[in-house]
């Protein structure tokens, strides 16, 4: 009797080291989005201090990530996935919170960037072009409609396949690099720079409270390279190329968010950033300061198509941690499935119809950051939490790559400074330095989804009771395979 079956498709292993390295040259677009409003608040000496802090705990973060991602070579979602693998013994839906939430915070670069781009190419070409439509709570004016659009653009890109993706990031990594390496060099060579436009601010506008809550919002940044962990599968060499994706896109962010705030708010100085309203276009400012108005429009546009790219990255980012959290039956299993270029397409589009939403209601590029915010905090707490509990719970695991003791302790440590910006940056001081406790809820509101999505999938697609907790391996099903010798870190 004939016998029909169908082949799951996989994720391709299509990417280099180097591939991943290349899709983490976003991440200096997420500096630009929140470096304005930092500036605004915490002066340019204080917002240059602040995001050097947030840069070198989230390159700690990272090499504990590195251990993590060759333990689960096969997992695609990156650190929330990992999350789930700890937590799940404990408590289960926890995964789904995980994942979700860092699928959100994710997402939301689409609308970010997208804004950011509109108002940039408004800036520098349609300066009179300030029509607006508005209507039951929503906003349409040109920086959304081309936001919009750019949305669109990347969704497209994306679902072309992986290959298609990773050219067009060395195309946009590169644009990136020219007005990022601008900011951080050439006003030392073109005498812009002037220390005393380096100001302080923290103590006189909130001290400490207020430079948590900045923290808090840094953090969504300054964390952002853990991105290449999550195309582990994706990679030819999962054990070797992911440490290193990580491991080069945390040295490089370092730099660059050590150096580009004080080339920024040295040139321009805290006044003149705080005094654009829309906390974007005073980089249209700065270019021209830097090289003219030729240059300068040729600087604008290099970080157009660079923060593109942020947004591809956020949707290969994205739409895998959905992907990889429906196949392990944390939420619905319509988003564990890879198109016929082998990419997880709904997830994709799922991004992008939230952003389209997210653009038109919220509107604001650092209330979006803010609604996000709280699920990614939280997956790096469970992250980063659940790298102490697999060193108790599976100590004979398989660890290509294993850390000395001592990352234990630094670990325990990030999880009380990422819990303590969380409590205090995301509800305590929401309102009083921060964007608002409504925006945090919103977030809330995300996990809380999460969860009813994580119920229906056992309840109603799989046929299974609700558990609170699960059984974990001790050892890895395939444990028998040959694997490369521990390195010691």
């Amino acid at each position: 009797m004939a016998e029909a079956r169908v082949e799951e498709r996989e994720l391709v292993k299509a990417m280099t080291w180097w591939d991943g390295f290349m899709v983490a040259l976003a991440n200096p677009g997420f500096l630009f989005a929140a470096l304005g409003g930092s500036v605004g608040a915490l002066g340019t000496a204080g917002a240059a201090a602040l995001w050097t802090i947030a840069v070198l705990l989230g390159a700690f973060q990272n090499n504990i990530y590195a251990e993590l991602a060759t333990m689960f070579p096969n997992k695609a979602g990156g650190i929330a996935l990992y999350a789930h693998e700890a937590w799940r013994k404990y408590c289960a839906p926890l995964g789904a919170i995980a994942t979700f939430g860092y699928w959100f915070a994710w997402s939301s670069v689409l609308a970010v960037s997208g804004l950011i781009v509109g108002t940039l190419l408004q800036a520098q070409f349609f300066s009179t072009a300030d029509w607006s439509f508005q209507g039951a709570g929503f906003e349409l004016n040109l920086p959304i409609a081309i936001a919009i659009v750019t949305i669109l653009l990347v969704w497209f890109i994306n679902s072309r396949g992986v290959r298609s993706v990773v050219g067009f990031s060395y195309v946009t990594g590169a644009l990136l690099l020219i007005p990022t390496l601008a900011l951080m060099f050439l006003p030392y060579l073109t005498g812009d720079f002037k220390s005393a436009n380096l100001e302080w601010s923290i103590g006189e506008n909130g001290g400490i409270a207020l430079a948590l809550t900045w923290m808090y919002f840094m953090v969504w940044s300054a964390y952002g390279f853990e991105t290449v962990a999550a195309f582990a599968p994706e990679y030819h060499d999962t054990s070797r190329d992911t440490p290193r994706a990580l491991r080069a896109a945390a040295l490089f962010s370092v730099l660059v968010y050590a150096l580009l705030p004080l080339g920024l708010g040295g040139t321009l100085g805290t006044e003149a950033v705080a005094a654009d309203a829309s906390l974007i276009s005073f980089y249209k400012e700065a270019f021209d300061a830097l090289g003219g108005a030729l240059i300068g429009g040729a600087l604008t546009l290099c970080l157009v198509g660079g923060l593109i790219l942020t947004m591809s990255t956020a949707t290969m980012d994205g739409s895998r941690a959905l992907y990889g959290i429906a196949k392990d039956g944390m939420t619905v299993r319509q988003l564990a499935v890879l198109n016929n270029r082998n990419v997880p397409e709904r997830g994709m589009a799922l991004d992008a119809l939230l952003n389209i939403l997210m653009v038109t209601f919220l509107g604001s590029t650092l209330e979006i950051l803010a609604a996000g915010n709280l699920g990614y905090l939280l997956a790096h707490v469970l992250a980063l939490s659940g790298f102490l509990l697999l060193r108790k719970d599976r100590p004979d695991w398989p660890r290509p790559i294993r850390l000395s003791n001592v990352w234990l302790g630094i670990a325990a440590v990030l999880v009380v400074i990422n819990t303590s910006l969380m409590v205090l940056g995301g509800f305590v001081y929401a309102n009083e330095f921060g964007y608002g406790l409504n925006k945090t809820m919103i977030g809330a509101g995300v996990l809380l989804v999460s969860l009813l999505l994580y119920v229906y999938r056992r309840r109603v697609q799989d046929h299974l009771p609700v558990q609170m907790r699960e059984e974990t391996p001790l050892l890895p099903e395939d444990v028998g395979r040959p694997l490369a010798a521990p390195v010691t870190a």
